[in-house]
């Protein structure tokens, strides 16, 4: 499996460090030159890459970490998304309910990659709190999924695994995609949760 991170902010920054921490290959790239970028890539680690958008989509399992309203912006970058995984870590603050037609984020951002595989994950946490080493007190941090694919939820889980978290997977996004959605000014009930995990 290949993994790609679009986006490169706090939370694409973050997201790499997860990778880099765990020995994962991850190539991250923007709408910009990844010249532009390269040299912070290279100091996160050896693991993570600065690619063109073109390149980076090439990747198997894609992490969305740009704002919620940039979405269409990227899914435009392939005709068909079809056997890629996205992974959604968009939150739809400050986006009003009619803007989303009443459904969760997430099954926007589905319908914007037709053809891809959709898991919302990774977005309940706040960048300062998923940037912290997931060991805790001898559990590990809880990352909360979300798809209409079990699947693609699963194949997220293991690296989720990988990458130390303790993966819990909601159902679907029409369900457990609402309780880890933030829009507008209203949030799920498990946005900002930081829960651990003990074996």
């Amino acid at each position: 499996m290949s993994y790609a991170i679009i986006g490169f902010g706090e939370v694409g920054q973050t997201l790499a460090r997860a990778f880099a921490r765990s020995g994962i290959n991850v190539s991250v790239a923007t709408t910009r030159d990844p010249e532009s970028f390269a040299s912070e890539t290279a100091a996160i680690g050896p693991e993570v890459t600065a690619k063109t958008l073109a390149d980076a989509i090439k990747a198997d399992v894609i992490f969305l970490a740009v704002r919620f309203q940039s979405h269409p912006d990227v899914a435009k970058a392939l005709p068909s998304w079809e056997g890629k995984i996205i992974v959604d870590v968009t939150n739809a603050y400050g986006v009003p309910e009619q803007e989303l037609g009443g459904q969760p984020s997430a099954k926007v951002v589905a319908q914007a990659f037709a053809g891809g595989r959709l898991v919302k994950g990774f977005n309940h946490l706040v960048a300062a709190v998923l940037d912290q080493d997931p060991a805790v007190h001898g559990g590990r941090r809880v990352v909360f999924l979300a798809s209409d694919d079990a699947a693609a939820a699963e194949e997220i889980a293991k690296l989720a695994g990988n990458l130390g978290f303790a993966p819990i997977k909601l159902g679907g996004l029409s369900e457990g995609g609402l309780l880890v959605q933030a829009h507008g000014n209203s949030w799920g009930r498990l946005i900002f949760k930081d829960l651990v995990e003990f074996d």
